[in-house]
């Protein structure tokens, strides 16, 4: 995995996804960060070893414009640090090619396996 992997994904804008408390219907912040994240970890998971997988640690957006319920969006990701299993990305939104949202976001990789582990032990 390198620095400046970058990554395009379209999503279809649905009513899961709305800011439930407007009258009109349109992309909420919260789904935003969620597609941007999904993103993230889309664009390097080919890269991933057997029983790996990438969990969010930090993101700061900016959520600059609505979009209406039934567009679509588009969102680019870039690799711009990587700092052993520490990854960091730079990502932005785009509606009808307006930026709509930007920031950065951190993942780091782990193992699935000790992980579902630690968690079962602090269960526990």
């Amino acid at each position: 995995m390198e620095v400046g992997l970058k990554g395009e994904f379209k999503y279809l804008i649905d009513e899961k996804m709305d800011a439930r408390h407007l009258k009109v219907k349109v992309l909420s912040t919260p789904s935003l960060v969620s597609l941007m994240e999904i993103s993230c970890h889309r664009s390097i998971e080919k890269y991933l070893g057997e029983g790996e997988t990438t969990v969010g640690t930090y993101i700061c957006i900016h959520h600059r414009a609505p979009t209406p319920v039934g567009e679509n969006v588009r969102i680019n990701t870039k690799l711009v640090k990587v700092e052993g299993r520490k990854l960091v990305f730079k990502v932005a939104a785009y509606w009808r090619g307006k930026l709509i949202g930007s920031g950065e976001h951190h993942r780091f990789i782990i193992n699935e396996e000790s992980f579902a582990k630690k968690i079962k032990e602090e269960v526990s």
